[in-house]
C-alpha cells in the first residue's frame, strides 16, 4: 500500500497543492477500504477554513484525509524522518518549527496559500498525541494565526473503539502517544480488526452552544467599585441573556433586597436577570 502510493508520487510528482492534497486524499481512503476501518462521520467536512480536532497519533491524519482534501500542519521534525518525511512534503503539509519564536506566524503564509487555494488545513492545538482518555491545553499560535487570518474554524472530537471482546486497547494499540516506537506500533494496528472511527463535527462554534446550553448565576456577584464597568463586563463578554438569578440562602450576603443586585445595571439587564432569562431558558410563562 505505502509502495504503491510512493511509486504514484515519485512517477506523477504532483506539483499543486490542489494535487498533493487530491493524492493525499486518494491514498488515505484506499487505505482506510484496504485496513476495514469503519468510520462514522455526524455532519459534514467543512468546504474551507481550519479545522482543529484532538490528536491521538497518525490514524487521525489518515482518517480526516480520506474524508477530504486537506493540508495538513505538523512539526518540522518529520521531515526528517526517512520516506515519511518525503511524502509528507509531496502532500503539501505546513511546517511548523516548535520552539523556535514566531513559528506559527512563519506558518501563516502556508496556511493562507492552502486556503486560497479552497482546501481546509487541518491541525491539532494540543501539540502532541495522547491516548484519548482526555484533552491536553491547547497551544494558541497556529489558532490565532488562523483567526486573524479571517478563517472559519470547525471543531471535531476523534474517538476509536474495538470490536467487542477485543484483547486489545485503544489507548495502547490505536493510539499511538508517549515513548511508543513508530514501526512495531503499526505493525500491531495492522493486526487490528473492527477499528471503528468516529468524527462528530461541530456545526456551530463552541460559543454558541454554550449560549444555548449554559446559564450563569448572580450569587456571589462582587461587583467592580465602578457602577459602569459593570455593565461593560456584561456586554463585553455577551453573557446578559445567560446570567440568572439566585440566592445564597441560608446565608445573608447580598440577599437583602437593595442588595440582590449590584448597582450600576441598566432596567433591561435586571429584567433579564431576575426573570426573563430563567423563564426562557426553562419554557416558563411570562408573569401578570
Amino acid at each position: 500500500m505505502f509502495v504503491e502510493a510512493g511509486a504514484e508520487l515519485l512517477l506523477r510528482r504532483p506539483a499543486t497543492r490542489e494535487a498533493r492534497a487530491d493524492w493525499l486524499h486518494r491514498f488515505a481512503a484506499r487505505a482506510i477500504r484496504r485496513l476495514g476501518i469503519e468510520v462514522v462521520v455526524v455532519g459534514e467536512f467543512p468546504a474551507r477554513g481550519a479545522v482543529i480536532s484532538n490528536h491521538m497519533g497518525y490514524l487521525d491524519i489518515v482518517v480526516f484525509a480520506a474524508l477530504h482534501s486537506c493540508v495538513f500542519v505538523s512539526k518540522a521534525e518529520i521531515q526528517t524522518v526517512p520516506l515519511l518525511g518525503w511524502m509528507t512534503t509531496m502532500a503539501g503539509t505546513v511546517y511548523v518549527a516548535r520552539g523556535h519564536g514566531g513559528s506559527a506566524v512563519k506558518a501563516r503564509s502556508g496556511m493562507q496559500a492552502a486556503a486560497d487555494a479552497d482546501l481546509p488545513i487541518v491541525f491539532f492545538p494540543e501539540g502532541t498525541t495522547t491516548n484519548g482518555s482526555g484533552l491536553l491545553k491547547f497551544h494558541s499560535g497556529l489558532l490565532a494565526q488562523a483567526m486573524q487570518s479571517g478563517m472559519p474554524v470547525t471543531a471535531a472530537y476523534m474517538s476509536y473503539s474495538l470490536a467487542e471482546g477485543s484483547k486489545a486497547t485503544v489507548g495502547d494499540a490505536v493510539c499511538y502517544w508517549g515513548d511508543a516506537k513508530m514501526l512495531p506500533h503499526i505493525f500491531r494496528f495492522l493486526g487490528l480488526r473492527g477499528v471503528r472511527a468516529e468524527v462528530p463535527w461541530l456545526e456551530k462554534s463552541p460559543a454558541e452552544y454554550a449560549r444555548e446550553h449554559v446559564r450563569l448565576t448572580s450569587q456571589p456577584f462582587d461587583a467592580p467599585p465602578n457602577a459602569g464597568m459593570l455593565r461593560k463586563i456584561i456586554e463585553e463578554i455577551d453573557c446578559e441573556d445567560m446570567l440568572m438569578f439566585s440566592t445564597d440562602y441560608p446565608h445573608w450576603h447580598f440577599d437583602a433586597a437593595e442588595g440582590a443586585l449590584p448597582v450600576g445595571l441598566t432596567d433591561d439587564q435586571r429584567s433579564k436577570i431576575l426573570y426573563d432569562n430563567a423563564a426562557s431558558f426553562y419554557g416558563f410563562g411570562r408573569y401578570a
